[in-house]
C-alpha cells in the first residue's frame, strides 16, 4: 500500500476501505467494530492513565499512545465507511455546531481561567 503522508479525513476513508478490501477480505460487522472502537478506546484509556495518570507502567507495558490513537481511528474510519458518515463534512458541522452554542460560554467558564 502506498503511503499518504498529508492524509485528509476524505482520503483516511478512502485508504482505509481501499486496505479492507485488499488485504482484510471485508469489514467486520458494525456491532462487531463498534465492540472492537470500545476496546480500542479502553486501551487508549490505559496510556493515558499511566502516562498522565497517577498509574505506572507494569513491566513490559510501553507507552505507545501514538499507535493507540491510530488504532481508535483506523476503527472508526472503519465505522464511518460502513455507515455512510462523511467524517470531512461531519466534523464540519461539528465544528459550526459547537462555534454557534458555545462560542461563549467556554470564555466565560471561571473554572477554564
Amino acid at each position: 500500500m502506498e503511503q499518504h503522508p498529508e492524509l485528509t479525513l476524505k482520503a483516511a476513508q478512502q485508504a482505509v476501505d481501499d486496505w479492507i478490501h485488499t488485504y482484510g477480505v471485508r469489514y467486520f460487522s458494525e456491532l462487531t467494530n463498534m465492540a472492537v472502537l470500545t476496546e480500542e478506546v479502553g486501551e487508549l484509556a490505559r496510556v493515558m492513565a499511566r502516562k498522565y495518570g497517577d498509574q505506572s507502567f507494569k513491566p513490559g507495558e510501553k507507552d505507545n499512545l501514538e499507535e493507540e490513537m491510530a488504532d481508535v481511528l483506523w476503527v472508526l474510519l472503519c465505522l464511518a465507511n460502513q455507515t455512510g458518515v462523511d467524517l470531512n463534512e461531519a466534523i464540519q458541522k461539528s465544528i459550526q455546531k459547537k462555534t454557534s452554542r458555545d462560542k461563549d460560554r467556554h470564555r466565560e467558564n471561571p473554572k477554564l481561567r
